[in-house]
């Protein structure tokens, strides 16, 4: 079988790295995209085809799309998050969740979509969140940006089903990465979050699963599928018993 050309956005921390070294190892073609030069480099060392990007600027976005090939999945991971009221947030922690989780998702796949189109084939997987299905307190706006990819996913789905191409969306819970500590700086959170935390090396074995067996949506746990089936028919109950969860943060 031809090996897959797999895209990854985010790929030099967190998440985004155990993906990209897994997707390396189970030997698809990966390029990998971030903000970190001497992380790209190392994973440039382990066989991934590397370019350095912000994708807060639209032209670094559009530069990206155009050294790609035609890539089979694109895997939209790169994420920002500040846990804060939303009143105490800075414009820039504002505007730094709305480019990264909500505008370069969308810009990525307004450059990649019409080459998928064209060869008939393709698959995008989105990194959301159960935050962009059930909101919780000092998370407002992180949130909405993760609502927005959900709308976005659910949409886009139907729009290039005709095409053959898949859409995906994964689901976890509060992952233990260095996004918890760089969302929250006072370490709060993950005091409070710790035992709930998923394992990130079990995140991406699930997420590179769904390149040979696309899914509508994963949620991890799984338990969050109920979670967020309840929250849609008693979401007043959810949050009052959610709310003790984040008091600490």
């Amino acid at each position: 079988m031809k090996k897959k050309k797999v895209f990854i956005t985010g790929a030099t921390s967190g998440l985004g790295r155990e993906i990209a070294e897994l997707c390396i190892k189970q030997g698809y073609e990966v390029f990998a995209t971030g903000r970190n030069e001497s992380s790209l480099h190392s994973l440039s060392k382990l066989g991934a085809k590397v370019v350095k990007g912000d994708l807060c600027l639209k032209e670094d976005i559009q530069r990206i799309c155009t050294e790609l090939p035609d890539v089979d999945v694109a895997i939209i991971n790169a994420g920002v998050g500040a846990f804060q009221y939303a009143y105490d947030l800075t414009d820039e922690e504002i505007e730094g969740m709305l480019n990264t989780n909500v505008r370069a998702p969308i810009y990525i796949v307004k450059n990649l979509a019409p080459k998928m189109i064209d060869k008939g084939s393709g698959h995008f997987i989105f990194i959301g969140s159960q935050a962009g299905k059930v909101a919780t307190k000092k998370a407002s706006v992180y949130a909405a940006s993760k609502h927005a990819i959900t709308g976005f996913a659910n949409g886009l789905r139907m729009e290039l089903a005709p095409y053959n191409i898949k859409v995906s969306t994964v689901y976890p819970g509060p992952i233990d990465t260095p996004f918890i500590d760089k969302a929250d700086s006072t370490k709060s959170y993950r005091n409070t979050m710790g035992n709930f935390l998923l394992n990130s090396t079990k995140v991406a074995i699930e997420v590179v699963r769904l390149i040979e067996r696309p899914k509508r949506e994963i949620n991890l746990p799984r338990i969050m599928n109920i979670t967020s089936k309840l929250y849609a028919v008693a979401p007043a109950l959810v949050e009052t018993l959610g709310r003790g969860f984040f008091n600490k943060k």
